[in-house]
């Protein structure tokens, strides 16, 4: 029995599935964080077991050294030879990559080149991935892209309003993000639907504390929320989403911050967080509302406010569509979010049971029987993507 990685390496963590193939089963997964502090934390759950350590990882070769130890430690394989292949999931691809690929010396160079795009992400996951090669040099291993589904998209939705020659001298252009997660959930729509992903018009809702809105038309990214950063687009969890430039350029002179403090605010100070004051947990602050907390209803309107002129938007683009699709964390677990949305699409067709609504994580069929548009609720699986992209690659490489 072989066995798959899937690597998803961010600026202090790396998380990890460990799959079972063929059967796609995962056998082992886990997350460790606060890498680079004295407060390293790593948990490996696996057959029904789980693993947790406090300990300092000085950077991410260390992680991942202690992770592959602990595989074999822990019995999850016997030896690393049981794993065939890797893939990591990382940010931002540029215009370099419109598909994931296999990795070699040009393709971790072109990952680096593209780290002004993902600064926090890109280096992180880069010494990820020399991390893995080391340890597994015979391991297949494949890069997957956030920003490859979007590069699909036309220009006059891709290119901003700005000097033409911002895009062609310095990438000045929406990249978007989520796109493995939007590319997975397109794909288990069809399946639902009963068609062809081609013959579709989608609007996928990724909604977590980062969130991101696509219209995917003919199976591919047409439009979608994140911008040059995943800053822009709807309110987040911690990210305020789109905003006036004027305003940003108003505000840092007010307070008298640099850029990038600026920047920082608006990444981790905004969104609902900013505007509830309480949390960036949609949790707490619909605990808040219900309490009578004017900011946290407040928050809650504008979040939904949000998310709805979005789809509205892309119903427009897309003259129609054939259904909505919530997905992440609130997308999956929220009814009071899913239930608020439909009521207010309910011009253009949408509209969802609320008994099939009182559901979290499994993927359903939320519509109405006479709805016009569907709703569907299909839970993420970027993880078990990478490995259909490493499958994908594997047998085309095999294939020459």
């Amino acid at each position: 029995m072989s066995k798959i990685i899937a690597v998803n390496a961010g600026s202090s963590t790396v998380k990890f599935k460990l799959f079972a193939m063929p059967e796609e089963e995962v056998i082992a997964e886990g997350l460790i964080e606060r890498i680079g502090t004295e407060k390293g934390h790593a948990k490996i759950e696996y057959g029904g077991q789980k693993h947790e350590d406090q300990q300092v990882f000085k950077d991410h070769k260390a992680a991942v050294d202690y992770l592959l130890k602990q595989l074999l430690a822990l019995q999850i394989v016997d030896s690393y030879d049981e794993i065939s292949a890797v893939g990591h999931r990382i940010v931002a691809g540029g215009r370099d990559f419109t598909d994931s690929a296999i990795i070699d010396d040009e393709v971790i160079d072109k990952i680096m080149a593209d780290a002004d795009f993902a600064p926090l992400h890109n280096p992180a996951e880069v010494e990820g991935i020399k991390a893995f090669r080391k340890a597994l040099p015979n391991a297949f291993a494949v890069a997957v892209f956030d920003t490859s589904f979007h590069t699909t998209m036309p220009d006059f939705n891709a290119l901003y309003s700005v000097p033409y020659e911002w895009n062609e001298k310095y990438g000045a252009r929406r990249y978007g993000a989520h796109g493995t997660s939007h590319r997975y959930v397109a794909q288990r729509a069809a399946k639902m639907l009963g068609k062809p992903l081609e013959d579709l018009k989608l609007i996928t809702c990724h909604i977590g504390a980062g969130a991101s809105i696509t219209a995917i038309k003919n199976g591919k990214s047409f439009d979608t929320s994140m911008g040059f950063s995943p800053l822009a687009g709807v309110t987040m969890a911690t990210r305020s989403g789109d905003v006036d430039p004027s305003l940003v350029a108003y505000v840092q002179q007010k307070l008298g911050v640099s850029s990038d403090e600026m920047i920082d605010i608006l990444n981790h100070q905004s969104g609902v967080l900013g505007i509830s004051g309480v949390s960036g947990d949609m949790r707490d602050i619909e605990d808040g509302a219900n309490k009578g907390d004017k900011r946290c209803q407040l928050a809650l309107e504008i979040n939904d406010n949000r998310v709805v002129k979005y789809i509205g938007q892309y119903l427009a683009e897309l003259q129609g569509a054939d259904a909505i699709v919530f997905t992440a964390g609130v997308g999956e677990n929220d009814k009071r979010f899913r239930q608020s949305v439909a009521d207010k699409l309910a011009y253009f067709g949408v509209s969802i049971d609320p008994e099939k609504n009182d559901c979290r994580g499994v993927e359903r069929d939320l519509s109405t029987s006479d709805a016009k548009i569907k709703t569907l609720l299909i839970p993420t699986n970027e993880e078990l993507m990478i490995v259909h992209d490493i499958l994908r690659l594997k047998k085309q490489a095999a294939a020459k």
